[in-house]
């Protein structure tokens, strides 16, 4: 449970990193990119595994690489549900779920 609850926190920072770095991503506050976090992790476990076997043919033509599509997606969609968490844009969503996943994977990696 704890160990939950860090990588909550950590995914969290990653997020407020992917704010500063891009200017096409916005976070309101802290408390903003916890809630932000945890509908993007939910996002990913409930509605993901749906949009991936739906759109297997798709992901089999192209090698996988609509699967960055579908991160993409939900990470712009979890933008335009909460009023603290905005993305700007489609391609703006593409590389801010592209850094969101390698800052919240390194930063979980270093927690073991």
């Amino acid at each position: 449970m704890l160990s939950l609850l860090l990588v909550w926190l950590l995914n969290s920072v990653a997020l407020l990193v992917v704010a500063y770095i891009l200017p096409g991503v916005a976070v309101a506050s802290f408390g903003s990119a916890m809630i932000a976090a945890l509908v993007i992790g939910l996002l990913n476990m409930l509605v993901k595994p749906i949009l991936v076997f739906l759109t297997l043919p798709i992901t089999i033509l192209t090698l996988g690489l609509f699967l960055l599509v579908l991160n993409a997606l939900l990470f712009w969609l979890a933008g335009s549900v909460l009023s603290g968490f905005k993305v700007n844009g489609f391609w703006w969503a593409v590389i801010g779920a592209l850094l969101y996943s390698l800052i919240s994977g390194l930063l979980t990696s270093l927690i073991g």
